[in-house]
């Protein structure tokens, strides 16, 4: 028996040609969808706004609040804690053990539960049983004891000279009262201990938690006893604290600053009393710091913003040179070898002992105080092969005086090119420092520009604009001469070197505009042309970053010493 609802090569030429043109044509006269009449309706409000194109020089980043890291380590102990079926403070003690690294935790932790529990403090080696489960302690939370009797599980200590005998049954012996082991304070009625029972008074315990929270920013307690590695679990500190709000909000905090400390993908805000944490996962690799100049702000609401870099310990913007060339750039400013080239420009050796020597007067005949070696200052040559000439010298062609000339020479060249770049790096830096003036000097122009003209106060903020942009472009031309110095002279140092002259030019133009006097004649063409410097300004600078960040991507860019990252 055939079906309705069967199939048939016959069914196909049911329609004929007429009927389809006659359905297609109800199909394209058919009322819009509810979906299409909203859009048509209601028109730009459905459409997404399109995000921001991330520039070369930018590095993506998030901001978290202290609230959101604390969300964070909750969902990671939740995790552990349904995964090895043990409660929150045991999945906290095992994920601070292995610095919240949580894959390595769960390999570790189903190899060997019972070795994962005793290292991280949760259980002591005699506590845990031959047949220990991979699931691991159900407990780890010290017992809080009180002075009822059975409390503590002690065996009485027996009365001497008591014993039964024929006619009666001794009397039972009365139990000595628990001494705390720290204090001796027999007068104490609470009573406290770890998984370890190794018991001490709940006084004790109170001191020994807030000393090492305040004083030693410990956030792994260990056993008083002398020797117990079993750590407190955080439901022991809290109940220990009591009502020390001040102390348990420390510890949360150093909780928190090791979760951060132990995820290469955070890092705490270096402001003093800020609390913003930075997310960046791009930069959490040390290869990636070859390529990128993290710099990341924070969310405080701060003015100025929070600017800092997320790859060093550098805190502040060092675009456009990476982590690694601006820690040896800094480090050769403030250690001593300058000092010793200075005394290699400024003294020599004598050829016999190798003391150094300061010329002290006009005469080229030298006498070495220690060893009383004479020689010429000028070719370094013995004085005696001078013969008759005494304050002239022309033996220019001797193997030691022309090395020694040479040793000379290649040292002052060193300390000029090193002068060079320090002393506009070092003039670009205090000018940024004197920004906070030259903010004093806008403001009251601003305000004069406000009387004498018909501008208002919103309408004068250009100069404010104008002030930012010279001061973080500043920033930008100080850290190009750290930059250009190790660049090796090739034609890619020659574009740099370009880009660099006209972004100072356009800044240095900027600069005089603002700290020219005001004509009040003239406070409109003066605004029109503050503005447009700033404009050219910004672009400057932001080519200045994009070429550079592009040249890091590429491998443009080579250097004349060894920097780390880089073959």
């Amino acid at each position: 028996m055939s079906s309705d609802y069967e199939y048939s090569d016959e069914d196909v030429d049911y329609y004929d040609d007429e009927d389809e043109d006659m359905l297609s044509a109800q199909e394209d006269d058919s009322d819009p969808s509810d979906e299409e009449m909203d859009m048509d309706t209601f028109g730009d409000d459905f459409k997404i706004p399109q995000r921001a194109v991330r520039k070369a020089y930018e590095v993506e980043h998030e901001s978290l609040p202290k609230a959101a890291v604390e969300k964070v380590m909750a969902s990671d102990v939740e995790h552990i804690s349904g995964i090895f079926g043990v409660d929150a403070s045991t999945a906290s003690l095992l994920l601070r053990y292995m610095n919240w690294n949580k894959e390595r935790l769960i390999e570790k932790y189903m190899d060997n539960a019972s070795a994962v529990s005793v290292a991280a403090g949760i259980s002591p080696p005699s506590k845990v049983p031959p047949s220990f489960s991979a699931a691991g302690p159900e407990r780890s939370q010290g017992t809080l004891l009180s002075a009822r009797p059975g409390a503590l599980r002690r065996p009485a200590r027996q009365t001497p000279g008591i014993r039964p005998d024929n006619y009666g049954t001794a009397p039972a012996p009365k139990p000595e009262p628990f001494v705390c082991p720290i204090c001796y304070d027999d007068s104490q009625s609470a009573f406290s201990a770890l998984s370890c029972d190794h018991t001490f008074c709940a006084g004790c315990w109170n001191a020994y938690i807030t000393s090492k929270i305040r004083e030693e920013g410990e956030h792994a307690i260990r056993c008083m006893a002398e020797g117990c590695g079993t750590i407190a679990p955080d439901p022991f500190v809290h109940a220990a604290l009591g009502d020390d709000t001040a102390t348990w909000e420390r510890f949360n905090e150093l909780l928190a600053r090791h979760f951060v400390g132990s995820n290469p993908n955070l890092k705490y805000c270096p402001y003093p009393s800020c609390t913003y944490t930075v997310s960046c996962p791009a930069a959490a690799s040390k290869s990636a710091l070859t390529t990128i100049v993290p710099t990341v702000i924070c969310g405080a609401n701060a003015t100025p913003q929070h600017k800092f870099c997320f790859g060093c310990a550098i805190e502040s913007d060092h675009r456009p040179v990476i982590c690694g060339v601006a820690k040896m750039w800094l480090r050769k400013c403030r250690d001593d070898s300058e000092t010793a080239n200075w005394i290699k420009s400024n003294t020599k050796e004598c050829a016999k002992c190798q003391s150094t020597i300061e010329k002290n007067g006009g005469c080229n005949h030298m006498t070495c105080k220690k060893c009383k070696h004479e020689f010429c200052w000028v070719c370094m040559g013995p004085w005696s092969e001078h013969g008759t000439a005494w304050y002239s010298c022309n033996r220019y062609d001797e193997k030691a005086g022309v090395d020694a000339r040479d040793a000379q020479s290649k040292s002052r060249a060193s300390l000029e090119r090193y002068l060079h770049y320090y002393n506009r790096w070092a003039n670009h830096e205090q000018s940024a420092k004197l920004s906070i003036e030259l903010y004093n000097k806008t403001e009251k122009k601003m305000e004069e520009m406000q009387i004498t003209s018909d501008l208002t106060w919103i309408e004068v903020q250009f100069m404010k604009k104008a002030v930012d942009e010279v001061e973080k472009c500043r920033m930008t031309l100080k850290w190009t001469y750290a930059m250009a110095y190790y660049l090796e002279k090739c034609n890619e140092k020659e574009l740099f070197e370009d880009n660099q002259r006209d972004l100072e030019q356009a800044v240095e133009d900027l600069s005089e505009l603002l700290e020219s006097p005001i004509d009040t004649e003239a406070i409109s063409a003066l605004r029109q042309k503050v503005t447009d410097k700033t404009v050219y300004v910004s672009k400057r600078n932001e080519i200045m970053l994009e070429d550079t960040s592009k040249g890091f991507l590429e491998g443009r860019w080579t250097w004349n010493v060894t920097v780390d990252g880089f073959d």
